[in-house]
């Protein structure tokens, strides 16, 4: 996993970094990880990069892909605000409440979203055999953990980070 540098971060926002890492280290099944701002933009990553595209898949795999999505980081992010406003949207419509939790389960993998308390977005790429509920625990503590810190100034702190990481 290549993440993007603390250098000359304050701790709040090294301290997420170390969070979010730590969900795609420890919890099994985890290829990517995006927070997105309630804008759409991208705050953190796990920057999966590494597998080249078109790299042959083991027989019984499916396609050829990266262990992310295409363009990794980015695209994990715009997939993760498209389906946070779709699904807030749908929830509006149907008098339904606030959103806490959306996955989708594809045939190669399934992507989690889940909202946090400032209007930001959690979400995880998984492979398709992840033990849905550890993902789902393990995005509940990042949230819980991550949610009073992800303060307007630790936004945009982070903000500007994604922008500088190549």
């Amino acid at each position: 996993m290549t993440a993007p540098s603390t250098y000359g971060l304050s701790t709040q926002a090294r301290n997420l970094q170390w969070l979010l890492t730590d969900l795609v280290e420890e919890v099994p099944g985890v290829n990517s990880v995006a927070v997105v701002s309630s804008d759409g933009l991208l705050l953190l990553s796990s920057d999966p990069g590494g597998a080249a595209a078109g790299a042959a898949a083991a027989p019984g795999e499916g396609p050829a892909r990266t262990k992310g999505p295409r363009g990794a980081s980015a695209d994990l992010a715009t997939i993760v605000s498209g389906l946070g406003s779709l699904t807030t949207g749908a929830a509006e419509l149907m008098e339904g409440g606030a959103v806490k939790q959306t996955m989708v389960a594809m045939e190669y993998g399934s992507v989690f979203v889940m909202a946090i308390s400032d209007g930001s977005l959690l979400g995880v790429h998984a492979t398709p055999d992840c033990d849905m509920s550890v993902v789902a625990y393990h995005m509940a503590l990042f949230v819980g953990r991550a949610g009073h810190v992800l303060t307007p100034e630790v936004r945009s702190e982070l903000r500007q980070s994604m922008e500088k990481t190549p």
